[in-house]
């Protein structure tokens, strides 16, 4: 192959030999007869209620702003979580009565994680 090339405003003219590469399968496996059976992997994954308030992103809560049984409009801020450096308020999806806090303040928190939960 042929190709035109330029260094500091001059052309080159140069030939490049390029090599075609070989590509094989390697040994495919399509049933084993071993008699030793592998156990299957575990997940660790926690259940969350229906009424419950979730994490967004992972954080830490910075603060918790209700207590329980105190009774909330939609749009009340519940806690505020922070992550890298920035704090983002989890507000109440709807009017309700808290009915259980699942996290304190300085709780590191995955995103997810029943945070608040309303009835």
């Amino acid at each position: 192959m042929k190709l035109k090339v330029t260094v500091n405003g001059v052309a080159y003219s140069v030939d490049v030999e390029v090599e075609e590469e070989q590509r094989s399968l390697g040994t495919i496996i399509t049933g084993s007869r071993s008699s030793s059976m592998t156990e299957p992997a575990t997940a660790s994954v926690q259940g969350v209620a229906a009424n419950a308030v979730v994490a967004p992103l992972a954080g830490s809560v910075s603060k918790v702003l209700v207590s329980e049984g105190d009774e909330i409009t939609s749009g009340t801020v519940l806690l505020v979580l922070e992550a890298m450096k920035m704090e983002t308020e989890i507000t109440a999806p709807s009017d309700g009565v808290v009915s259980a806090i699942n996290v304190a303040q300085g709780d590191s928190v995955q995103a997810g994680q029943s945070l608040v939960e309303i009835d």
